[in-house]
Protein backbone atom coordinates (compact mmCIF):
# COMPACT_ATOMS: atom_id res chain seq x y z
CA UNK A 1 0.00 0.00 0.00
CA UNK A 2 1.55 3.21 -1.40
CA UNK A 3 2.11 6.16 1.32
CA UNK A 4 -0.78 8.14 -0.55
CA UNK A 5 -3.29 5.16 0.05
CA UNK A 6 -2.15 5.20 3.49
CA UNK A 7 -2.53 8.58 3.95
CA UNK A 8 -6.21 8.91 2.50
CA UNK A 9 -7.14 6.13 4.71
CA UNK A 10 -5.85 7.65 7.91
CA UNK A 11 -8.20 11.05 7.01
CA UNK A 12 -11.28 8.60 6.47
CA UNK A 13 -10.93 7.31 9.60
CA UNK A 14 -9.78 10.47 11.18
CA UNK A 15 -13.44 11.90 9.77
CA UNK A 16 -15.47 8.99 10.73
CA UNK A 17 -13.88 9.56 14.58
CA UNK A 18 -14.67 13.49 14.39
CA UNK A 19 -18.44 12.91 12.89
CA UNK A 20 -19.06 10.11 15.60
CA UNK A 21 -18.29 12.39 18.30
CA UNK A 22 -19.80 14.95 16.85
CA UNK A 23 -23.28 12.40 17.49
CA UNK A 24 -23.84 13.34 21.11
CA UNK A 25 -24.97 16.70 20.35
CA UNK A 26 -24.85 19.85 22.65
CA UNK A 27 -26.41 17.53 25.55
CA UNK A 28 -25.11 19.00 29.35
CA UNK A 29 -25.30 15.98 31.77
CA UNK A 30 -23.00 17.70 34.26
CA UNK A 31 -22.23 14.04 35.84
CA UNK A 32 -25.64 12.48 35.79
CA UNK A 33 -26.24 9.51 34.06
CA UNK A 34 -28.20 9.98 31.23
CA UNK A 35 -31.32 7.40 31.78
CA UNK A 36 -34.76 6.76 29.75
CA UNK A 37 -37.59 4.09 30.58
CA UNK A 38 -37.38 1.01 29.04
CA UNK A 39 -40.21 -1.10 27.17
CA UNK A 40 -41.22 -4.48 27.79
CA UNK A 41 -37.69 -5.97 29.09
CA UNK A 42 -38.30 -6.21 32.89
CA UNK A 43 -35.78 -3.05 33.24
CA UNK A 44 -37.21 0.37 34.43
CA UNK A 45 -34.34 2.53 32.67
CA UNK A 46 -31.24 2.34 30.15
CA UNK A 47 -27.91 4.04 30.70
CA UNK A 48 -28.90 5.83 27.45
CA UNK A 49 -25.25 7.46 26.94
CA UNK A 50 -23.20 4.67 28.26
CA UNK A 51 -25.04 2.06 25.48
CA UNK A 52 -24.14 4.61 22.47
CA UNK A 53 -20.71 4.73 23.55
CA UNK A 54 -20.39 1.15 23.95
CA UNK A 55 -22.27 0.76 20.65
CA UNK A 56 -19.81 3.75 18.94
CA UNK A 57 -16.96 1.58 20.24
CA UNK A 58 -18.17 -2.17 19.10
CA UNK A 59 -20.93 -1.99 16.73
CA UNK A 60 -21.11 1.05 14.51
CA UNK A 61 -18.44 -0.46 12.09
CA UNK A 62 -21.18 -3.24 11.28
CA UNK A 63 -24.33 -1.75 12.11
CA UNK A 64 -23.77 2.31 10.89
CA UNK A 65 -24.28 5.09 12.79
CA UNK A 66 -27.77 5.01 12.53
CA UNK A 67 -28.38 1.35 13.14
CA UNK A 68 -29.02 1.04 9.51
CA UNK A 69 -26.85 -1.99 8.88
CA UNK A 70 -23.83 -2.11 5.95
CA UNK A 71 -22.22 -5.39 6.79
CA UNK A 72 -24.17 -6.56 9.82
CA UNK A 73 -28.08 -6.05 9.77
CA UNK A 74 -30.25 -3.20 9.98
CA UNK A 75 -30.94 -2.83 13.92
CA UNK A 76 -33.48 -0.21 13.96
CA UNK A 77 -36.20 -2.07 14.91
CA UNK A 78 -34.22 -5.00 16.55
CA UNK A 79 -36.85 -4.46 19.51
CA UNK A 80 -39.53 -5.17 17.76
CA UNK A 81 -38.23 -8.64 16.47
CA UNK A 82 -36.07 -9.90 19.43
CA UNK A 83 -36.57 -9.30 23.03
CA UNK A 84 -33.75 -8.69 25.55
CA UNK A 85 -32.74 -12.00 26.15
CA UNK A 86 -32.54 -12.41 22.37
CA UNK A 87 -30.61 -9.67 21.66
CA UNK A 88 -28.07 -10.08 25.11
CA UNK A 89 -27.66 -13.71 23.87
CA UNK A 90 -26.79 -12.61 20.14
CA UNK A 91 -24.23 -10.16 21.36
CA UNK A 92 -22.90 -12.61 23.61
CA UNK A 93 -22.23 -15.65 21.29
CA UNK A 94 -22.51 -14.29 17.87
CA UNK A 95 -23.15 -16.08 14.71
CA UNK A 96 -24.21 -15.63 11.55
CA UNK A 97 -21.24 -13.89 10.95
CA UNK A 98 -21.18 -11.94 14.29
CA UNK A 99 -18.35 -11.98 16.45
CA UNK A 100 -19.20 -13.44 19.79
CA UNK A 101 -18.59 -10.03 22.84
CA UNK A 102 -18.45 -12.06 25.46
CA UNK A 103 -14.95 -12.15 27.19
CA UNK A 104 -14.50 -9.01 25.28
CA UNK A 105 -17.45 -6.72 27.10
CA UNK A 106 -18.62 -7.24 30.98
CA UNK A 107 -22.16 -8.69 31.68
CA UNK A 108 -23.11 -5.30 32.71
CA UNK A 109 -21.83 -4.00 29.23
CA UNK A 110 -23.68 -6.29 27.39
CA UNK A 111 -27.04 -6.08 29.60
CA UNK A 112 -26.82 -2.24 28.71
CA UNK A 113 -26.16 -2.54 24.63
CA UNK A 114 -29.21 -5.37 25.08
CA UNK A 115 -31.53 -3.16 27.08
CA UNK A 116 -31.12 -0.26 24.60
CA UNK A 117 -31.53 -2.04 21.39
CA UNK A 118 -34.81 -3.68 22.86
CA UNK A 119 -36.21 0.13 23.32
CA UNK A 120 -35.54 0.06 19.27
CA UNK A 121 -38.79 -0.56 17.91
Amino acid sequence: MSYRSKSFLTLIALILLISLSACGGNKTNNGAKDETPAENNGSTTVNTAEAESLYGKNCVSCHAVDLAGGVGPNLQNVGAELSVDQISAQISNGGNGMPAYKGQLKDEEIAVLANWLAGHK
